[in-house]
């Protein structure tokens, strides 16, 4: 059996921060006041049709309030609740966060870059907002700390993409990743599992696309129907092509996922968590991330599996 470095059974990104820091990360999620191309009317109107972006966020994160406030606050929301951390990651998480011009990025990022407690940015946006300028700033800003850029991919078909108003291709999540590893940035890619149209067979096939990207991390996600979005409208008119799980579900199958996922991949989250008031159809009722993630760790042992154990021989 393979273990990491802290003896899990999986690429951990807990164990990846803690070796590259040697201490305790912890990420601070915030809102800059971006939007997406899908929403302005540069190639759409109207955003994914399953998002919305307050379900993801903490409280301290608003928009209302200036990078410098959501991180103080951050950090002391982390303080109370954790007591420990070493330093802090600035996540600009909301929407596209490299949709913008790049005098207009850098006067967002300064105050985070420039704060004492922020080791490092986590920059959260799509494969279509990205071109060599801005990973040149990226990569000259990595000299002085750490970068990450995090795709939404969320998809490997095309279909799938436009029925939910991704407004970009596989390919060019593809490209993007390309891309940015010639600049030598740390990259991960975020996938969703329940989409309409799409089956768990069609995704444990599509494990084979995931695993031949040139990136460094990878998220999970499971589909939740939030309420007031289109994907909510959809479901109540063609609810069998969908597929909510039910953690009694999900265990398994992102297991299944695992145990064929490039063993080179840090994996840093298997699910999403989303407070229960946003929800149309809680299939998790309260269960937080922590006691999933947990359960997937105990079917791992159960199993006596890890990731990447048929990564070979389901490349081949």
């Amino acid at each position: 059996m393979y273990l990491w470095g802290d003896n899990r059974r999986f690429n951990s990104y807990k164990r990846f921060l803690q070796e590259r820091f040697g201490g305790r990360m912890q990420k601070l999620t915030l809102n800059a006041g971006f939007t997406c191309p899908n929403r302005d009317g540069s190639i759409g109107v109207g955003g994914c049709t399953y998002c919305v972006n307050d379900a993801f966020n903490p409280s301290y994160c608003d928009v209302r309030k200036s990078v410098t406030q959501q991180l103080d606050e951050g950090i002391e929301f982390h303080q109370n609740r954790y007591r420990r951390a070493d330093g802090y990651l600035a996540y600009f998480q909301a929407y596209s966060n490299t949709y913008a011009s790049l005098e207009k990025m850098d006067e967002i990022y300064r105050p985070a870059i420039e704060h004492p407690d922020v080791k490092g940015i986590v920059v959260g946006t799509r494969p279509d907002c990205i071109d060599e300028g801005k990973l040149e700033y990226f990569a000259k800003l990595q000299e002085k700390m750490f970068v990450s850029i995090e795709y939404g991919v969320e998809s490997c078909f095309d279909e799938t993409l436009q029925r939910v108003n991704r407004g970009h291709t596989f390919q060019q999540a593809v490209n993007a990743f390309e891309l940015t590893k010639k600049y030598g940035i740390h990259t991960a890619g975020h996938f969703m599992y329940g989409l309409p149209g799409e089956t768990p067979d069609m995704w444990l096939d599509a494990v084979k696309m995931i695993n031949d990207l040139p990136m460094n991390g990878i998220k999970f996600h499971q589909l939740q129907l939030i309420k007031n979005t289109k994907m909510e409208q959809e479901f109540y008119k063609k609810s069998s092509d969908f597929h909510l799980f039910t953690i009694d579900t999900y265990v398994p199958f992102i297991v299944d996922i695992t145990e064929r996922l490039n063993p080179s991949f840090v994996i840093e989250r298997f699910a999403g968590e989303v407070p229960p008031r946003f929800l149309r159809e809680n299939t998790w009722g309260l269960t937080r991330y922590d006691v999933v993630l947990q359960r997937i760790e105990k079917e791992l042992e159960r199993r006596d599996t890890f990731q990447g154990k048929i990564y070979l021989n389901y490349k081949n």
